[in-house]
């Protein structure tokens, strides 16, 4: 009884002196805090005063959990974009630093996630899983860590991967009037990319609730939501939120990247992104120009979009394709925010209301569409029928401005009108139906072989979709090398177009060949009175 007494009193002792020792070798060290005040409460801003140390973009925390972005430094007082609900701001309430930027959670935890640019779950399925965080600002990668781009972006679209190409780390402006199909084509892009290693980022800025739903209503239907990532500032959401949506939507693109990923990021839309910004720069008492937007609107959309490159083998050879959307007033391209984009972006895919509103779906304007960047991505196969299509399709686009007034027409412009008919016809394509490889080349050959000439214009969809299911009996030898930079061979495009003659010999025309009435050969002889 008396050991375990000893030995208890021992532990005691022990515990007691490591105590004694901690509390002396114990320093106090004081960290400073900075406590703002607020002084004034605007739309979506507001002002605080008495933070000296304050940092540009630092992440400010206001009471009920409400965060905001050190805008203006100015030397009295601190313009701050909240992101979130100011209704419970008032002044005098406290404001304190963090210490750090803005970040998001970035990872393999966000793919299927629906997310708000704070990373909060939006999609009710608990809380996003993450062990890292970005911050949402970040420097674009140099050019001598960049690589050519060289691998093509299919879209499942017949009318931009032939005639506008895209490849992976380009960026290609969407624009068009409203309701013209543009987040459609972005949609199908995101589609299209189902099972070729490619992650995607959609990123809806400002849109409806509604329309957001839809779109993720579509995805998840078609599982593409199993490599997607969406992130949501929905037009109800504060200015802030829908500012700094595209640049955390890019961070988490970035990380895929770096990861030696390929990634697609399609920003719907920067319309409402330059009016967001607009609105918090003149709230802020920031001087407007052209249409009332600050001179560094152009900054902003730079270096958001001089993130999207195709990086070096060295360096993981991941690559960012960009695909943001502008709209249009008017079909006026010229304005100030398209101009913008024009000039940074690497080309344009333009919609035409009137092309939408014939029933051209997608409305792809060829003559105003352009790819800097792609046609050096394009496959060899592509390349050989692509040209003389486009060629071809800007000819009939001619022609047929003059043949609406009713001129008399000779045999060969009769034979490309028809000609172009065809194409166009081909070029259509209904939503949420991306198009494989294989069939549209079978397509593009027949269109230069001319082999859709004779079919009736009305049956022009039963004969393209039976030439798309003909693809199926194209060689496996000849379908690898459309996935190659092989050019095809005159083998090739014989098996080619002799899978499309067949497929479409019943759509042909019955010849009702009707004898002619036989002619008198000889005078019959004049009968003597």
């Amino acid at each position: 009884m008396n050991t375990a007494s000893e030995n208890l009193q021992s532990v005691f002792d022990r515990t007691f002196a490591g105590i004694s020792h901690a509390r002396e070798t114990f320093t106090p060290q004081l960290t400073p805090c900075e406590v703002g005040t607020i002084t004034n409460v605007s739309t979506g801003i507001v002002r605080v005063s008495g933070l000296p140390g304050v940092g540009f973009e630092e992440l400010l925390e206001f009471p009920g959990g409400v965060f905001g972005i050190a805008f203006n430094i100015d030397e009295d007082e601190i313009g701050v974009v909240l992101l979130g609900e100011y209704q419970d701001l008032h002044a005098g309430n406290e404001v304190q630093r963090t210490g750090r930027v803005m970040d998001v959670a970035v990872g393999d935890g966000l793919l299927g996630r629906v997310i708000d640019p704070l990373g909060r779950p939006l999609d009710g399925n608990g809380a996003v899983i993450s062990s890292k965080r970005l911050p949402i600002e970040r420097h674009a990668a140099p050019i001598m860590d960049r690589a050519p781009v060289t691998v093509p972006l299919q879209t499942g679209l017949i009318a931009i991967d032939a005639l506008i190409p895209i490849g992976r780390g380009q960026r290609e402006l969407i624009l068009g009037d409203r309701q013209t199909g543009k987040t459609a084509i972005a949609i199908d892009t995101i589609l299209n990319q189902r099972g070729k290693n490619v992650l995607c980022v959609y990123c809806a800025i400002g849109r409806r609730a509604s329309a957001v739903a839809k779109v993720v209503a579509n995805l998840r239907e078609n599982g593409a939501m199993d490599y997607t990532v969406v992130v949501v500032a929905e037009g109800n959401d504060p200015p802030g939120l829908a500012y700094i949506a595209p640049y955390a939507a890019t961070s988490i693109a970035e990380h895929f990247m770096e990861a030696g990923r390929d990634v697609l990021i399609v920003y719907d839309d920067l319309t409402q992104h330059a009016q967001a910004y607009r609105e918090l720069s003149l709230l802020l008492r920031r001087p407007p120009g052209r249409e009332a937007f600050p001179g560094d609107i152009f900054y902003i959309h730079s270096r958001l979009l001089e993130r999207a490159t195709h990086l070096r083998t060295e360096l993981g050879n991941g690559s960012l394709t960009a695909l943001p959307i502008i709209e249009t007033e008017a079909q006026n391209i010229s304005a100030y925010i398209p101009t913008n984009l024009i000039s940074i972006t690497d080309g344009q895919i333009y919609l035409s209301p009137s092309l939408f509103e014939l029933g051209v779906l997608p409305a792809v304007d060829v003559g105003k569409s352009v790819s800097r960047v792609g046609g050096e991505a394009q496959r060899a196969a592509y390349r050989a029928v692509a040209g003389d299509l486009k060629l071809a399709y800007a000819q009939f686009e001619e022609l047929e401005t003059f043949a609406r007034f009713g001129a008399r027409l000779d045999e060969d412009t009769r034979k490309i009108i028809e000609h172009g008919r065809r194409i166009r016809a081909c070029l259509k394509q209904p939503e949420l139906a991306p198009v494989s490889v294989p069939e549209q080349i079978t397509i593009l050959l027949a269109l230069t072989a001319n082999l859709f000439d004779s079919v009736p214009i009305d049956q022009m969809t039963d004969a393209e979709r039976a030439v798309r299911e003909a693809a199926a009996n194209i060689p496996a030898e000849i379908c690898a090398r459309f996935e190659t930079t092989d050019k095809l061979s005159d083998e090739d495009r014989k098996a080619i177009i002799d899978i499309a003659r067949l497929a479409l010999a019943r759509f042909q025309p019955k010849s009702d060949v009707k004898p002619k009435p036989e002619t008198m050969s000889k005078a019959e002889p004049k009968k003597k009175s």
